[in-house]
């Protein structure tokens, strides 16, 4: 990335502006939903080419099938007889340990030199990642799950007000009415205005969560020279090992009884939903134009609060629902807002 970089571009979608004769790369890198910088992504990954329109429509199913999965992920846990602590720490083990199997079996090793030159973001970003989890694996039990999932995903207006202070960029004031927006939101789903709120404890726990989401985000804007399932395994890692001291505290004394139907489900939590979803994720948005992965990726919160609406019953209230709205929305648009300078 060049040395002058000035802005953040902290709502994780840009056109795709890569090196084309003299045009130049975008001032900041571009990142998706979940931090994730799309365009070192085409550059080092297997993205970026020509693709025939069998070839997009199969790299789009992917993409939306991880989205999927990362969707009903609170859903699945609310039939788990274990502590939430345990839960995240069993994903952070088996998803990483599948990303390896997943690696070994293509015959690819992880590239050592670029861990360790990214090496002090890499576990800067893994703790956000086990910090993310137990907060809102916390708030999926104190909360219904679409509000859980709605306070996670006020990171990206996290990130744009933390941007100036811990970045030095300056805030796009065009910005500021999806700030505002998302902020009006999230009082919405809270519910406190009016009877039958949310837990506010839940809330908290799911705010707490956004901000360590917005961790993994300003972490990711230092990591460079990586590939996407490098990054991924070594993140995962750190999050168990993050995870690892706080689940045993809160657990030492206490007596476990897992059912079978529990262990599979943190087995297929781990698994399926975190080391299979994390390779159909990358493999897919690798080949996909950028604005389709970041606004597909606003599947997983919709993908939450219907599944906690349908299967859960735990439905929004009318002013929940239109918090939601505001909440996906400003996301989204505010992702669409060009920086100053960039390109259309």
């Amino acid at each position: 990335m060049p040395k002058n970089c000035s802005v953040v571009k902290t709502v994780f979608v840009r056109d795709r502006l890569l090196l084309r004769g003299k045009r130049k790369m975008p001032s900041a890198p571009l990142t998706d939903a979940h931090g994730t910088d799309i365009i070192r992504l085409n550059e080092n990954g297997r993205g970026g080419g020509v693709m025939n329109e069998r070839n997009a429509g199969i790299e789009r199913i992917k993409y939306i099938g991880a989205v999927l999965l990362y969707g009903t992920i609170g859903t699945f846990l609310r039939f788990v007889n274990l502590p939430s602590e345990l839960v995240a720490l069993g994903r952070g083990v088996i998803g990483s340990l599948f990303i390896l199997l997943w690696l070994a079996v293509r015959r690819k090793k992880p590239d050592g030199g670029a861990i360790r030159r990214n090496g002090t973001w890499l576990l800067l970003s893994g703790i956000c990642l086990g910090l993310n989890w137990i907060f809102l694996f916390a708030a999926y039990v104190k909360t219904t799950v679409a509000v859980a999932s709605l306070c996670n995903y006020m990171a990206p207006v996290i990130v744009i007000l933390l941007a100036p202070v811990l970045l030095r960029e300056k805030l796009n004031r065009k910005k500021l009415p999806c700030i505002l927006a998302a902020l009006v939101g999230i009082v919405l789903v809270s519910g406190v205005w009016g009877s039958g709120g949310a837990d506010p404890v839940g809330v908290s726990l799911g705010l707490c969560a956004a901000l360590c989401f917005a961790g993994i985000v300003v972490c990711n804007r230092k990591i460079e020279g990586i590939s996407s399932l490098d990054k991924a395994v070594v993140q995962l890692a750190v999050s168990a090992l993050t995870i690892l001291p706080y689940a045993i505290f809160r657990n030492l004394s206490a007596e476990l009884n897992p059912d079978g139907r529990s262990v599979l489900i943190v087995l297929l939590l781990g698994a399926v939903h975190t080391g299979f979803a994390y390779c159909l994720y990358f493999s897919g948005m690798g080949s996909l134009p950028v604005q389709t992965v970041a606004i597909l990726g606003y599947l997983e919160p919709v993908v939450s609060v219907l599944c906690s609406a349908f299967f859960l019953k735990e439905s929004l209230s009318v002013s929940g629902w239109i918090g939601a709205v505001l909440i996906l929305t400003a996301a989204a648009v505010s992702e669409l807002i060009p920086e100053p300078g960039e390109e259309k």
